[in-house]
């Protein structure tokens, strides 16, 4: 479950960082080309959280230090639930759901 959280953010990574301003991510975010291109940086920022996020994850979780791989998921739920009050309800079921289950198996 891990590794599923982590395949999910390096996701989130390549639609926000990579792909913003393409056609099927504006579909995916219902943004327009201008809002794309107006928040392109914020997106990237944001994706790159999301790699590191991932990075962090799986580097932890390899060096067995469950503490620390408890407190980014932890954190993982945490964002989860304020991009689905601030941006989308549908972001606590790709981000919270997931960091929740592979918590709930440590």
């Amino acid at each position: 479950m891990i590794f599923v959280v982590a395949i999910l953010h390096v996701l989130f990574f390549i639609l926000e960082s990579v792909l913003w301003t393409s056609v099927t991510v504006m579909k995916i975010f219902g943004t327009t080309v201008e809002e794309a291109q107006m928040t392109k940086v914020l997106a990237l920022n944001q994706g790159f959280y999301n790699l590191g996020s991932a990075a962090l994850l799986l580097w932890f979780f390899t060096i067995g230090n469950t503490s620390a791989v408890m407190g980014i998921l932890l954190f993982m739920m945490t964002m989860g639930c304020v991009g689905a009050v601030t941006a989308n309800w549908r972001i606590i079921l790709l981000q919270s759901v997931p960091a929740i289950a592979a918590y709930s198996l440590l």
